[in-house]
């Protein structure tokens, strides 16, 4: 450990503040999807859609649905040269992301496999899935994109992830997604519109060559730390990265090693500011990574919206509340639209603290009372 910079719990608490874009605000949506790699997007909305609460924090004069407005038009679909980021899945996983154009090259591999795995949710289509694919690229062609309510599969159904069950049009559309030969072109509330690729990316970078394994395994660690700041490596993604991390120590946490990008170094510096308290995202960068969490703020933290009701700690959608360089407890809120509201389920925040300001600016951002 001997090459590995020390710093203090405090020090890195306050760099990833300032890493992770909490403390001075991008100017814009892109500005923050290039920082930070991508941005997580997941269709659950019970106090606001996660990638909103990512971004409110982070991006100055953030509105909800600022990221899709940005992807997609706000009252007419961006044409394919128009757009600078997309929607897919991260290679290795189903985790949904927007991502800068540059993304398109690392994606291809992982679309040619899952072209030939047995997955039920993303690879090869079944013969009725493949019979009607070609109706479906056919009706796109002609007619541009459609949702799965738009295209005519017979009222068949069709077995999906999870062993639950889609219809036919709407599995072949996720598989022909994830295969990479239809792209979301827009969408309107938790319903997506899929297009051509042609229609949805600019044509040079369609056209740009698929990246080989290794300068993609090198991509997706690099974006691992461009989206956390200060995590751990494995041997082999320190092996990918050694040119461009730091290893820091931070002496008074329980991980004993962990990484920086070195062009973030100046940023240990930083001295601390007056910050308000802020209700971070259940999946925000600052605490994604369950280890670094514990280890480095000593809180922990589980996102519960899969658990077991009976076994739940803090609630469905309980929101941590970030005070300084101290997480200091979590608020479980939950919009009523039609009354305008924002209520609270539970709270539990330490003595000496508040969450009100904090939950009248979620309510605010919301639009609600």
């Amino acid at each position: 450990m001997s090459d590995a910079r020390p710093i203090t719990q405090a020090v890195a608490r306050r760099f990833m503040r300032r890493a992770t874009g909490l403390d001075a605000p991008f100017t814009g949506v892109g500005d923050a999807l290039q920082h930070l790699g991508y941005v997580q997007i997941d269709p659950i909305n019970v106090c606001g859609r996660m990638q909103d609460l990512i971004l409110r924090n982070r991006v100055a004069a953030y509105r909800e649905e600022g990221l899709m407005h940005f992807l997609h038009g706000r009252d007419e679909t961006l044409n394919a040269d128009q757009r600078t980021a997309f929607e897919h899945h991260l290679p290795g996983s189903n985790i949904l992301v927007a991502m800068p154009l540059e993304a398109w090259p690392h994606l291809q591999g992982e679309m040619r496999k899952r072209r030939k795995d047995d997955g039920a949710w993303s690879g090869k289509l079944t013969a009725a899935e493949k019979k009607l694919a070609s109706r479906i690229l056919a009706q796109m062609k002609e007619q541009g994109a459609l949702s799965s309510q738009e295209i005519d599969d017979g009222g068949k159904r069709s077995v999906h992830v999870w062993g639950s069950s889609a219809t036919l049009a709407k599995a072949t559309l996720q598989k022909l997604f994830f295969h990479g030969r239809v792209l979301i072109a827009q969408r309107q509330g938790n319903r997506r519109y899929y297009d051509l690729p042609e229609r949805v990316i600019p044509a040079a970078t369609l056209s740009a060559p698929a990246a080989k394994t290794e300068e993609t395994q090198r991509w997706l660690a690099l974006n691992k730390l461009r989206q956390r700041r200060l995590c751990t490596l494995t041997t082999k993604e320190h092996r990918l990265l050694e040119d461009k991390v730091l290893p820091v120590t931070p002496g008074d946490a329980r991980i004993p090693r962990l990484f920086i990008l070195k062009a973030d170094e100046a940023m240990l510096e930083t001295s601390e500011s007056e910050s308000k308290p802020l209700l971070l995202a259940p999946l925000d960068p600052l605490l994604y990574d369950r280890k670094v969490t514990e280890a480095v703020w000593a809180y922990h933290y589980r996102w519960e919206v899969y658990t077991p009701p009976q076994k739940r700690v803090r609630g469905y959608y309980a929101l941590p509340l970030l005070s300084g360089i101290e997480i200091v407890g979590h608020v479980d809120t939950k919009a009523d639209r039609a009354k305008a509201k924002l209520g609270i389920v539970s709270k539990q925040v330490c003595r000496g603290h508040s969450a009100t300001a904090a939950v009248r600016e979620l309510a605010q951002f919301l639009g609600l009372n």
